[in-house]
């Protein structure tokens, strides 16, 4: 018999089933999974695994728009979500229906036995069952964290990207980023392409790499990319060089991002050859809601998921290159296991108005604790502190005036809060 019958009611079920939210390890996954998984637990198409502590989605994002630009069925697994649950597993761009959902809890309950799993092994193994029935010509997977341990490296995949290293879960990964490094460069393959989109990777990445026996390609020695007047051109591996226009998705540092994500593709250009035409057209289509994403009016929208120091860094380069003509107000909400402190530090100089919120999410940092941690770095700037995301969006838009921007930042679920705003114009 079928426990549910609704997304919502799995969800629910699935957040109280094991006594611990986050539980890395790949024994009781990857049993569930044996059980489940056709043709010995392999995927039926190649498949390419990208980690990392920043640049993960918009890696994933750029190989998902060339791959379907190529005219490839893409199946594409990410985490978290925005708004809906079904974000997470796409097939040819398109989230997978509820009803598919459903099915594939259906069966791994039935396949896990007495073995408990996390909320987020039970949406791996679900993307991983909608993929093997769908049967598409790639998958995509991203890390959900670190990578040694995580759910997806089960699959042994034929190309693994690290797109950076940052320090984020430290709790889990390590307090350097050496021994970060190292939990990353698990998702590499021994014979298998392992690259690195990062230029000042910690050395124990490409280390780890050769250890294993993979193929390292790192930004800056095997793989690179240069600006021109017109766009920009990857180097590969082999000295081949494309001329391509500016990725759709803002910033310069998406540059990093694009040339590992075609790094990847190239790597399985002999069972997938994408044509340059289709890397150019996926560039130029690429989007990717909460990544810098600007939304125009009278009063400027500007979302992104920034949520450690690294990330800030980028946003700040971001928003140094946008110029805001009025104010930029910024409604922070973040975590209870980020530094807040390492998140604004960038942002400081650029912001003239902060408005500090507590998101609905039950791992959120009390607004309460984020204003004390924060009053020496924002001080007389902090124009208040509020019980949720819409009451702070509410109050900064009420103090603003035409030619403002509102910047909203500090994890996924403070985006998503956004987005569901009554006033944004998204």
């Amino acid at each position: 018999m079928v426990r549910f019958t609704t997304l919502d009611d799995w969800l629910v079920w699935q957040s109280n089933l094991h006594p611990r939210r986050m539980d890395l390890g790949l024994e009781r996954v990857g049993a569930v999974w044996a059980r489940l998984a056709p043709e010995g637990g392999r995927l039926p198409c190649p498949v390419i695994t990208v980690g990392g502590t920043n640049g993960k989605g918009s890696t994933v994002a750029m190989i998902e728009a060339m791959a379907l630009a190529a005219g490839y069925h893409c199946g594409v697994y990410t985490s978290p979500h925005l708004c809906r649950y079904n974000e997470r597993v796409r097939l040819d761009g398109v989230p997978v229906a509820d009803e598919a959902l459903c099915e594939s809890f259906a069966r791994i309950d039935r396949a896990r036995g007495e073995i408990s799993l996390t909320y987020f092994e039970f949406g791996t193994l679900a993307a991983l069952d909608r993929f093997a029935r769908a049967r598409p010509d790639l998958v995509v997977l991203e890390v959900g964290l670190g990578g040694r341990l995580d759910a997806v490296n089960l699959i042994d995949a034929e190309v693994s990207v690290v797109t950076s290293i940052g320090l984020d879960h430290t709790d889990w990964l390590g307090e350097d980023l050496e021994s970060i490094a190292r939990e990353k460069a698990g998702i590499f393959r021994a014979g298998r392409p392992a690259i690195i989109g990062q230029r000042d990777a910690p050395e124990t990445l490409r280390a780890e790499a050769t250890r294993i026996g993979a193929l390292p390609l790192q930004l800056g020695r095997e793989l690179d990319h240069a600006p021109t007047a017109e766009g920009w051109v990857w180097t590969g591996p082999d000295g081949q060089r494309l001329a391509l226009p500016v990725p759709a998705l803002r910033g310069p540092f998406q540059l990093d991002n694009a040339t590992a994500a075609i790094a990847a593709l190239q790597a399985l250009r002999e069972q997938l050859p994408v044509p340059v035409n289709a890397i150019r057209a996926g560039l130029q289509r690429v989007r990717l809601p909460g990544r810098f994403q600007v939304m125009s009016g009278d009063i400027t929208w500007i979302l992104d998921v920034a949520h450690n120091g690294e990330a800030a860094t980028a946003l700040a380069a971001n928003l140094r290159a946008f110029a805001c003509p009025g104010r930029l107000r910024a409604v922070l909400a973040v975590l209870a296991d980020k530094s807040p402190e390492r998140l604004v530090a960038p942002l400081r100089d650029l912001v003239n108005d902060w408005y500090l919120a507590q998101s609905e999410d039950a791992r959120a940092l009390p607004v309460r604790t984020l204003s004390e941690r924060l009053d020496g770095l924002i001080g007389a700037h902090r124009r208040g502190a509020f019980g949720s995301v819409a009451d702070a969006i509410g109050a900064a838009l009420a103090e603003s005036m035409p030619g403002d921007a509102l910047l909203i930042l500090g994890s996924f679920t403070t985006v998503g809060q956004a987005l569901r705003h009554p006033a944004c114009p998204a």
